[in-house]
C-alpha cells in the first residue's frame, strides 16, 4: 500500500530503546516526527541521530515527539547510541524503534513486501528506500514526507520551518510562500474573499489579485 499526504498514518506496536510503545498512542494528541534509517552504524545516519538528538528542546516547543527507526534490533540501537554521542556530543533520548522483521517498514511502504523477514545479513544498500521523515499530526494523518538517498544527510531544520508552516497554517486560512521564516508575511488563500481577510488579517499587499500577502497572525 501506497502512502500518500492525509493518508492515516500507519499503526503499530514495537519494541523500541524506551520500551514497547503503540504508535498512534505514543503520538497522543501532538504532533510526531518518524525519521528511518538504513542501518545501525552507517556514518551518515549517526550524524543525523546526533542532530536530532540536539534539537529535541526545538520540537518540544512546538508540541512534537521524535522517533526513529532502523531495521535493526533494538540491542543494535543500544549501543549505537553510545557511538552517536562519542561522534555528535548529544544523547539520544528520543526513542529508537527496533524493526529487525522488517514489519514497519514495509507498513510506511519503505521496504517492498517481497523485502523478506529479516534484518539479518542485509546491507545498508538493501535497505537504502528506508531514509524517509513522516510528519504527522495530531490526527494521525501524514503531513508530510520526504525520502533522502544515503549519501545526503537531511535537513533538519528545514523540517522545524515545515512544521511551523503546517502549525500555523492548520489554525488560520493562510499559506506560507517560498523561503518562508516564522514571523515572516504570509498568504491569504483562495477560500477568504478580500474584505473579510482585511477584517480578520489586517492591510493586504496584492501583487496580483490572487496573491494576497498580509502579516503573520499570532
Amino acid at each position: 500500500m501506497s502512502l500518500r499526504i492525509n493518508d492515516e498514518a500507519p499503526n503499530f506496536t514495537a519494541d523500541t530503546t524506551a520500551g514497547t510503545i503503540t504508535f498512534h498512542d505514543w503520538i497522543g494528541d501532538g504532533w510526531a516526527v518518524l525519521f528511518s534509517h538504513p542501518k545501525d552504524f552507517t556514518p551518515v545516519c549517526t550524524t543525523e541521530l546526533g542532530y536530532m538528538a540536539g534539537l529535541t528542546g526545538e520540537f518540544a516547543k512546538r508540541n512534537v515527539k521524535i522517533i526513529g527507526i532502523s531495521v535493526d534490533p533494538v540491542e543494535d540501537h543500544n549501543r549505537w547510541k553510545q557511538d552517536i554521542a562519542d561522534v555528535t556530543g548529544n544523547s539520544v533520548d528520543y526513542p529508537l524503534i527496533g524493526d529487525p522483521e522488517l514489519k514497519v517498514a514495509k507498513l510506511f511502504d519503505m521496504l517492498p513486501a517481497a523485502a523478506g523477514s529479516t534484518s539479518e545479513g542485509r546491507t545498508p544498500a538493501d535497505n537504502a528506500t528506508v531514509r524517509s521523515v513522516f510528519v504527522i499530526g495530531p490526527d494521525k494523518k501524514i503531513k508530510l514526507m520526504l525520502t533522502y538517498p544515503m549519501t545526503t544527510g537531511r535537513n533538519f531544520d528545514e523540517i522545524l520551518r515545515a512544521i511551523d508552516s503546517m502549525q500555523l497554517t492548520a489554525k488560520h486560512q493562510v499559506a506560507t510562500p517560498a523561503q518562508w521564516q516564522n514571523g515572516e508575511d504570509v498568504i491569504v488563500t483562495p477560500a477568504v474573499p478580500t474584505d473579510e481577510a482585511e477584517k480578520r488579517f489586517g492591510a493586504i499587499t496584492a501583487p496580483k489579485p490572487y496573491l494576497r500577502y498580509v502579516k503573520q497572525p499570532s
